[in-house]
């Protein structure tokens, strides 16, 4: 049994079209007015329109309308500036990712204290003193500042060396 090829060929597959993305489908939320502002800013630098023209249809003045264009323009310009790579780092993520690295810290701290204890023990040394709890802020004793230290000392020498008075002979 031969087949024979059949006078039909084969329906090839369909090419995938592309569905087509609103842009603004995916933006935040804005109001109709500023819909308004963007379409005639738009079509002023598009030239359907005249900038009075557009103020018009706006119902503000002509230099109202420029003003409104150059923030518009700023905008563009700085949506066109290029983004930094990977998440965006938030107030929230930092602090939490703080708090835990203060928390890893601290009992690592706590681990290298016993092992300290630990081999105090072993050796034989004396525990260190424990500190003191203290309720609330802790008043230290005024201690001699080493400037008035250092003032003291010179007026020793002073007060020791003799002084002599030599008077001008005329």
């Amino acid at each position: 049994m031969s087949t024979a090829p059949s006078s039909t060929p084969a329906p090839s597959p369909k090419p995938r079209q592309r569905r087509r993305r609103n842009p603004l489908r995916d933006a935040p939320p804005q109001s109709r007015e500023a819909k308004r502002m963007a379409a005639a800013v738009l079509e002023v630098l598009a030239g359907v329109r005249t900038p009075t023209e557009a103020a018009q249809a706006l119902s503000i003045p002509v230099p109202t309308y420029y003003h409104l264009e150059v923030r518009a323009l700023h905008a563009l310009v700085a949506a066109c500036e290029p983004r930094p790579r990977g998440r965006a780092r938030s107030g929230a993520r930092v602090e939490d990712k703080l708090k835990k690295e203060c928390e890893r810290l601290r009992r690592e701290c706590q681990r290298q204290q016993a092992l300290a204890r630990a081999a105090q023990r072993t050796i034989g040394l004396a525990p260190l003193p424990a500190a003191p709890a203290s309720q609330g802020k802790k008043r230290r004793k005024r201690r001699a500042v080493r400037a008035l230290q250092t003032v003291a000392l010179l007026r020793q020498d002073e007060a020791a060396t003799p002084t002599v008075n030599v008077t001008p002979q005329s």
